[in-house]
């Protein structure tokens, strides 16, 4: 499979491709300096020679043709990154990762977008696209390491079921992971704003918490 990672240089970007493209996906991380796409994704490459990770760097704009594209941007930064590929994106399944947060002392607070999430707010602007939401509560210093371990569910929400299976299934690429689908896009406003409420207990506690839902069959 291959994946785009628009705004893929962040450490959230770099995390989901280093663990994407050791399960064996193709990964291209996507960036509005194509030059600068390329050499973080020679150095993820480079930092990890025994994967023979299938990382490469690109522009926004050809990052765009992936079977599957996920949003890393910042939040603020969204809708400026995705409008102009609105057309490359039509009928493709968007994965918004991005959360609206603010750092106030030792603690990080969440912001409510117009629209009430990220992720609504990038359905809007790609209405001929399957936006799903997904990836807010993993660490992303944990992600970029491969080395360290996953144990962690990630919460998937969408309009579209075929995006929203399509995620959960991208989410069970990753080992360690296990994707759940937790409903409509209208969830996307509690899932990103819950993302505020872990930094700051990962910051108080100096720990790396992800999220772990029990009652499951088999849990």
């Amino acid at each position: 499979m291959r994946i785009g990672i628009l705004g893929g240089t962040g450490p959230a970007g770099r995390g989901l491709a280093v663990r994407l493209a050791a399960g064996g996906d193709e990964v291209v991380l996507g960036s509005r300096d194509a030059a600068r796409a390329a050499g973080v994704a020679e150095g993820l490459v480079e930092r990890w020679p025994d994967r023979a990770l299938a990382v490469t760097g690109a522009s926004n704009e050809r990052c765009a043709d992936g079977d599957l594209v996920v949003v890393a941007t910042p939040w603020d930064g969204a809708v400026a990154t995705v409008g102009p590929l609105a057309d490359a994106l039509a009928g493709k399944v968007v994965v918004s990762m991005a959360n609206a947060l603010v750092k106030e002392g030792r603690e990080f607070l969440a912001l409510v977008p117009p629209r009430g999430s990220v992720a609504a707010t990038v359905q809007a602007a790609l209405p001929r696209s399957l936006v799903a939401a997904s990836f807010h509560h993993l660490p992303a210093s944990e992600m970029e390491n491969l080395d360290a371990p996953l144990s962690a569910d990630v919460l998937v929400c969408s309009d579209h079921p075929e995006a929203g299976a399509a995620t959960v299934a991208l989410v069970e690429r990753i080992d360690g992971l296990r994707g759940v689908d937790a409903g409509s896009l209208s969830q996307a406003a509690a899932m990103e704003a819950f993302t505020a409420v872990l930094i700051t207990v990962n910051i108080r506690h100096k720990v790396h918490a992800a999220l772990q839902l029990t009652g499951f069959p088999g849990a």
